[in-house]
């Protein structure tokens, strides 16, 4: 009865919150989760992220992180977006900025009410809590599933019945014993759209993603020049990438985000390139106060815009490019270039190199102006 009690009034808490979701599990993970992760690990395929390496002990359980812990609270909250992201690509003119970072961060939105969460598990039953919200080596989505909060699909990321591909995660670690849920089942059947929709064909097998080739890692993770045999295939998606979330059928079920602090912005909704472009470092964190955005700071967001000018089709944005041929960022300078092997003639192109060809120290830039490919007549 005690625990039949603490899981009534934990769940009723945190659905009193605003958490959509609220589910128990033990604190800890199955060996696959291990295992997968020191695979994904040893393959390379986190690319950069050197932290997922350098925490890789704590990471894989809970128990590991915290060997006091023996219950974990998983929270969800619903994000989920009111119009169809499979449009993005339709306005090339625009950019197209995932749907989790046009509102509030949802670090700062899922923590607080976290903490209002552990505090009263602790004040409750007299227990010690942790608060975790994808901030720390807490495999979340492992554990939403051991949870019951949903599954990992065939895109590696949880999918609800409830919710589709729509949900923020959290956790609260405690040494409060709860009895667990039970644990999910995967019903991603035969389908197969997730991994038939990424534009970089960054799945190598169902359940498994090479970060190195991810639009989302690219854009926001990455911090050097992105790969020319990607820059295309972004098209306009300046930050993030929704494709393998968008086209999950478990979305039928979604419903938009109650929450209003993760509604999307209208200034982050298909955003002009053109006025993104011209964001000086102040203007870069102006737009995006309080956004999961504003961590990548601007040359490497513009970076991105750059890379989707030169997507765009669009001639006239050829100036906003050329203009920044002399920003103070060589990333930024070397994408400008980029863009405009993309969208000036070749003879213009030739022209132009012959005036700006830079010296021989300015190494990232020159070697785009000296790419063998030939700009787009």
């Amino acid at each position: 009865m005690p625990d039949k009690d603490a899981r009534e009034r934990i769940r009723a808490r945190g659905l009193e919150l605003g958490f959509d979701v609220v589910r128990f599990a033990d604190a800890a993970l199955p060996a696959s989760a291990r295992d997968d992760l020191r695979q994904f690990l040893v393959e390379g395929r986190h690319g950069t992220m050197d932290w997922l390496a350098h925490n890789s002990g704590r990471r894989e359980s809970p128990e590991a992180l915290w060997p006091e812990a023996r219950s974990a609270i998983v929270v969800g909250m619903n994000y989920g977006p009111a119009n169809n992201l499979l449009q993005n690509g339709i306005y090339p003119s625009t950019g197209a900025i995932s749907v989790y970072a046009q509102g509030d961060d949802y670090h700062d939105v899922l923590k607080g009410k976290l903490k209002q969460l552990a505090q009263f598990v602790g004040r409750a039953f007299k227990a010690d809590v942790k608060v975790f919200v994808d901030t720390a080596p807490v495999m979340e989505k492992p554990l939403a599933q051991e949870a019951g909060a949903g599954w990992q699909g065939k895109h590696t990321n949880l999918v609800s019945r409830d919710f589709g591909s729509w949900l923020f995660l959290g956790s609260v670690l405690t040494t409060l014993e709860i009895s667990p849920d039970a644990r999910e089942n995967d019903h991603c059947g035969s389908c197969r759209r997730c991994l038939d929709a990424c534009p970089t064909a960054a799945f190598t097998a169902p359940y498994q993603i090479d970060a190195r080739r991810c639009i989302s890692y690219l854009t926001i993770e990455h911090q050097g020049h992105v790969p020319r045999e990607f820059r295309e295939k972004m098209a306009n998606r300046i930050y993030g990438c929704d494709d393998c979330l968008a086209v999950c059928p478990w979305n039928s079920f979604a419903s938009v985000a109650r929450e209003q602090r993760l509604h999307a912005r209208k200034e982050l909704c298909s955003p002009s390139l053109s006025e993104l472009a011209r964001l000086d470092d102040a203007g870069f964190r102006a737009l995006f106060r309080k956004s999961p955005v504003k961590r990548i700071g601007r040359d490497r967001f513009v970076r991105n815009v750059l890379i989707a000018i030169g997507n765009s089709g669009d001639s006239e944005l050829a100036g906003e490019a050329l203009h920044l041929l002399s920003d103070p960022s060589p990333l930024v300078r070397a994408m400008a270039v980029w863009a405009l092997t993309q969208l000036l003639s070749a003879d213009a192109f030739a022209r132009l190199r012959a005036q700006h060809l830079p010296s021989e120290t300015d190494f990232d830039v020159r070697s785009e102006w000296e790419q063998t490919f030939l700009p787009k007549a």
